[in-house]
């Protein structure tokens, strides 16, 4: 018999035989939740299947979106550039560099009207991954709506608006975390009452995976986030069994096949024990919901092409564990925003899970395998481990200021790479099967002139728009941040009024400081 150990990505020991696990007693759609939280499950509807897009100006970004729908992708999910995420209008001179890079560029409400023109709002859901800005682009999305005529009451979508995650793994946070909160907890209040079916956060493990952390640590930390913002929310008043029915969870889906899935049947139950501790009585308000992103960084530059396989296997991993949504990464990102080819491949991937696998013939197929029961308990365990260890710390906010969660990824992040170089964890392609020389893969490429196009628009945009309105609307959100008012109507008021992005997020600076 052999002498190797064997672990997941968290450390947790695998043993060589299973022979045995709890009765499973416990069915789909019912409290936990660990089976899923809908009885039918995929039998009833397939999981959103969604493409992350967003380059270069609306303009462009509007044409893939366009494709992707034509090619069966059933909602958006929207990618914003740099200065956006951070509340720079284009021309400030810090976006030099990077307008249109990493996402599209967004600076007024006109540009919201042209990324989504010949689009209905009223008849697709979209995804916005946005989080210090997430009150401003959440804002131009409900005044495009309004301009279309679409019912608010009816529109759905989400916005990540996820900070804490920003301070401890990723870093596109502007304001200090009292006010970041209470910019989040408006969002919570105002769409409760006028954009009901609206999910206001979407609770994010996906950055803190990317960031380096392990399994285990993506489900606590994220957990450990989502009860904060339950927390902010209760303290201002709000009804817990109202609210947290608009919450949603986004994960990452790495390597590991089993403990990926673990992972997310662990996180139904995780949290509906943490809404049921702090007063939910409505299982609705108890339930997970979550979109799933394949691992970005799990893909390779080296032999892109196997990053197909990656994906495929993850996507799997995502679906078997009970997926709401999913987006999977394009082969070549690795090495720049997806071609079109490698996103058409992508969306392909998930139609053939969908539609050929079978796996979306019955509810949680892998209930009862000896192996999946034990692996949730054991992930579980190891969450609440750190679950409580950060209440012991007075709560996320807390944990982050004192550098815990940072550090713990960061020393995971060490120990990965650390494993990669000295070839005890396999990379295919890039430690062990490697070769000599590839084939050039296309790339994608953003050209530097965005920034001067962007430039072009804001200054006919000024121009034309009425500057003594907007200089009211602004005046007016900044005397409300200074007050205890919900400022989502102002923001609403200041966009439809043309203010810019860059000139909102000011106004916050001016009042709330930058940390």
């Amino acid at each position: 018999m052999s002498d190797k150990k064997y672990t997941t990505t968290s450390g947790i020991q695998i043993k060589e035989l299973y022979t045995s696990s709890k009765p499973m007693d416990e069915k789909p759609g019912e409290f936990p939740f660990t089976r899923g939280i809908q009885k039918d499950m995929y039998r009833g509807r397939l999981w959103t299947m969604r493409q992350y897009a967003g380059f270069s100006t609306a303009e462009e970004s509007n044409k893939r979106y366009h494709y992707l729908l034509s090619q069966g992708t059933t909602g958006l999910s929207v990618a914003f550039d740099l200065p956006t995420q951070i509340g720079y209008d284009s021309d400030h001179e810090m976006a030099d560099g990077e307008v249109g890079k990493v996402g599209v560029a967004i600076d007024s409400l006109k540009d919201i009207e042209i990324l989504f023109e010949g689009i209905e709002l009223k008849n697709i859901t979209t995804s916005m991954t946005i989080n210090a800005t997430a009150s401003i682009l959440l804002a131009m999305y409900i005044a495009l709506a309004k301009k279309q005529g679409a019912d608010l009451k009816q529109i759905s979508g989400t916005i990540q608006n996820d900070i804490l995650k920003e301070y401890a793994a990723r870093g596109t946070y502007i304001y200090p975390p009292k006010q970041s909160m209470r910019l989040i907890t408006d969002i919570f209040e105002f769409c409760s009452k006028e954009v009901p079916k609206w999910n206001t956060i979407s609770i994010s493990g996906y950055h803190i995976r990317e960031a380096g952390s392990t399994a285990v640590q993506e489900l606590a930390f994220t957990m450990a986030n989502g009860k904060a913002y339950l927390k902010s929310a209760i303290a201002k008043g709000l009804d817990i069994n109202i609210f947290a029915k608009r919450l949603s969870f986004f994960f990452n889906c790495h390597n590991n096949f089993f403990e990926e899935i673990a992972k997310f049947r662990a996180a139904r139950r995780v949290w509906a024990q943490i809404t049921k501790e702090l007063g939910a009585t409505d299982e609705k308000a108890m339930m997970l919901r979550f979109h799933t992103q394949t691992g970005g960084s799990t893909l390779t530059a080296q032999q892109p092409l196997n990053n197909i396989i990656r994906v495929t296997n993850q996507a799997m991993a995502a679906v078997l564990g009970g997926t709401q949504s999913l987006h999977t990464n394009g082969y070549d990102e690795a090495l720049s925003l997806p071609t079109e080819a490698a996103a058409k491949i992508a969306l392909r991937t998930q139609q053939i899970i969908g539609f050929e696998s079978g796996v979306t013939d019955t509810v949680d197929p892998l209930a009862g395998s000896f192996f999946i029961e034990s692996l949730t308990d054991e992930v579980e365990l190891a969450a609440w481990t750190y679950i409580d260890k950060i209440d012991a710390m007075g709560g996320s906010v807390n944990a982050i200021e004192s550098d815990y969660m940072q550090q713990e990824i960061a020393s995971a992040a060490y120990q990965y790479q650390t494993e990669i170089e000295d070839g005890s964890r396999v990379s295919v392609g890039v430690n062990k099967f490697t070769q000599q020389e590839e084939g050039v893969t296309e790339v994608f490429n953003i050209d530097d002139s965005i920034r001067r196009l962007q430039t072009e628009k804001l200054n006919q945009l000024k121009n034309q728009r009425n500057n003594v309105a907007v200089k009211q609307k602004l005046d007016a959100l900044e005397s409300a941040a200074r007050m205890d008012v919900n400022l989502m109507p102002l923001i609403i008021d200041a966009v439809e009024a043309y203010a810019t992005l860059g000139e909102i997020a000011d106004v916050f600076r001016n009042t709330f400081g930058e940390y």
